[in-house]
């Protein structure tokens, strides 16, 4: 009887090439993870550094801290507004705002532009009329929204859309366009309907393109919400920077900006996330 302990696993008929070939991407991937941790530990050192000049620039009065403000200054003033909750109710404004901006934005652009493909006559009547809208300086769009609809959440809402669907239509009808044309004879061929083309080439087709987009509108949709609350807002993030440079309290001013940054990071990184689910998908 043959003793499995004493069989050398190593001796089976494993190809040289094979197993050369697993040591190099073996290797391979270990320079990948390697090269991530670098830029990962690049990018820590270079925040650290800026964080460290800019409180000492501060201590040795190279900046005037009233105006600069300083790392220690802000985490300070945040701690002072966590205590009775005040900074979380900004955050979680702006942040409901951005959120119900950004799916509305998605929701809105792909059905105006499932109709512009569908309709083709329609696309090109409208076509010059969104390309005019979204080179307008959405800036310029709040005031009014303000004098239409009034000041409070729902303006802010379409603020935070109105920087972003106009582009967000054009990016998605181009890239409709640009669906392969022999899979849709393919389809016309087998006897099917527009609408079999459009829910099994073109919106398939299209799926890293709106995630794409999705990626670019979260930012977009924040820029016009912070802009519409500049203006029209008793709360939120862009509410504290307008006031506080109105009374001079420059560190919720840089303190928001701050925050602001991280918010839009971490949205950007959830809808990174999403799309590299969908890759592992398909």
């Amino acid at each position: 009887m043959t003793d499995f302990r004493d069989y050398d696993l190593y001796a089976c008929d494993i190809p040289t090439a094979e197993l050369e070939a697993s040591e190099f991407q073996r290797n391979y991937i270990n320079k990948i993870k390697a090269y991530k941790r670098h830029i990962i530990f690049a990018r820590i050192l270079i925040l650290a550094a800026f964080l460290f000049l800019w409180e000492y620039a501060v201590s040795v009065k190279w900046i005037d801290a009233f105006f600069f403000s300083s790392p220690s200054r802000i985490v300070g003033c945040f701690l002072s507004m966590a205590k009775d909750f005040t900074i979380f109710r900004h955050i979680g404004i702006t942040l409901f705002e951005t959120i119900a901006s950004f799916l509305l934005v998605i929701l809105i652009s792909l059905l105006v532009t499932i109709i512009l493909w569908y309709f083709k006559k329609l696309s090109e009547i409208v076509e010059p009329f969104l390309v005019v809208l979204n080179s307008l300086p959405k800036s310029a769009l709040a005031p009014l929204f303000i004098v239409w609809l009034g000041s409070g959440i729902p303006t802010i809402i379409v603020a935070g859309i109105s920087v972003a669907i106009f582009g967000s239509i054009i990016n998605l009808y181009t890239g409709f366009h640009q669906v392969d044309e022999d899979k849709i004879k393919l389809i016309h061929t087998l006897g099917g309907t527009k609408w079999h083309v459009l829910t099994k080439v073109v919106i398939p087709s299209n799926l890293p393109t709106i995630l794409s987009n999705m990626k670019v509108n979260i930012g977009l949709s924040l820029v016009g919400v912070v802009i519409g609350e500049f203006i029209g807002a008793r709360e939120g993030l862009g509410y504290l920077i307008i006031y506080g440079s109105q009374v001079f309290k420059l560190d919720w001013v840089i303190m928001s900006i701050v925050i602001l940054c991280l918010v839009a990071v971490s949205l950007y990184q959830g809808i990174t996330l999403i799309e590299k689910w969908y890759e592992k998908t398909i």
